[in-house]
């Protein structure tokens, strides 16, 4: 993955810093970086990590999962927000997938907000939904680790085009959805707390989420490579709780063991029929440079 980088030694500290929830400027002046320097490495380990989400991955033996969306924005508060749908395996606190989708603005619509809305579509056009088309991806990747299972559970608050969503991603016949209303106190007595947990950590340790900060991401890609930092460090990195010895990926049967930042930053990503390794029938090998 370091291939051609001048500091490789500090693309391990660079994911530390960025997923504790610290920006991208802070972070070059720790490791000694510049501000576009961190950037750049910022975005190749941030491809990486996606890569390395989706690889390491396999199918479930059980699965309980719980999903939610929550909102931010790009750029401009007002004018450009975003809905960030995040899927988990309950149990394990795995987090399976989360992604950005734009959405139209919504809410209260004052003289000033709809001149800056109409300012923003003359520069970018006019903004489109595009949260039902992300639900799906985030659901598929759920259904491509459950395929072997004739049973399993998806727990999500009352928002009404879940059931159908679900439905087609699962199958109805082996689906077993349960609901939430959205308002019931999010303690820990409530259902959804696995997500709603899962989502308060993704606000902290990902300043970009942080409500009124200037950490915000300017651009929705970015966000989502933001997004696979958290995802890689959630489950293979981090204990699932404090009490814990073991990582969500290991109580998965993922991995053996917690992997080190160095080790997540070190994997050559083998794909596919192309893989000059294959360890058994349609198994991706993951090797060690």
């Amino acid at each position: 993955m370091d291939y051609r980088d001048h500091k490789p030694h500090l693309n391990a500290p660079l994911f530390r810093w960025v997923a504790s929830g610290v920006g991208l400027r802070q972070t070059a002046r720790s490791v000694g970086l510049s501000p576009r320097c961190a950037e750049e490495k910022f975005r190749k380990i941030g491809r990486h990590l996606w890569r390395l989400n989706l690889n390491l991955r396999k199918p479930l033996e059980e699965g309980s999962f719980q999903l939610d969306e929550f909102e931010t924005y790009e750029g401009r508060r007002n004018t450009r927000p975003l809905s960030v749908p995040v899927l988990i395996e309950a149990e394990s606190r795995f987090v399976v997938w989360a992604e950005a989708a734009t959405i139209r603005p919504r809410g209260k619509m004052t003289p000033a907000r709809e001149k800056a809305i109409e300012e923003d579509e003359g520069r970018f056009g006019r903004r489109v939904d595009q949260s039902r088309r992300a639900l799906r991806r985030t659901l598929r990747r759920a259904a491509q680790m459950a395929s072997g299972l004739k049973r399993l559970r998806l727990h999500t608050d009352e928002k009404s085009s879940y059931p159908r969503l679900a439905a087609e991603a699962f199958g109805a016949a082996r689906l077993e959805h349960t609901t939430t209303h959205s308002e019931v106190v999010r303690g820990t007595w409530n259902p959804l707390f696995p997500i709603n947990h899962t989502e308060a950590m993704l606000r902290d340790l990902l300043g970009r989420l942080r409500r009124e900060s200037w950490l915000v991401s300017k651009k929705r890609r970015y966000l989502n490579l933001a997004l696979q930092y958290f995802c890689a460090y959630r489950n293979y990195v981090r204990r699932r709780f404090n009490r814990d010895s073991a990582s969500p990926a290991q109580l998965l049967g993922i991995t053996r063991r917690r992997l080190l930042p160095t080790e997540l930053l070190s994997w050559r990503q083998d794909w596919g029929a192309r893989s000059p390794r294959l360890v058994g029938s349609g198994t991706v090998s993951v090797q060690r440079l």
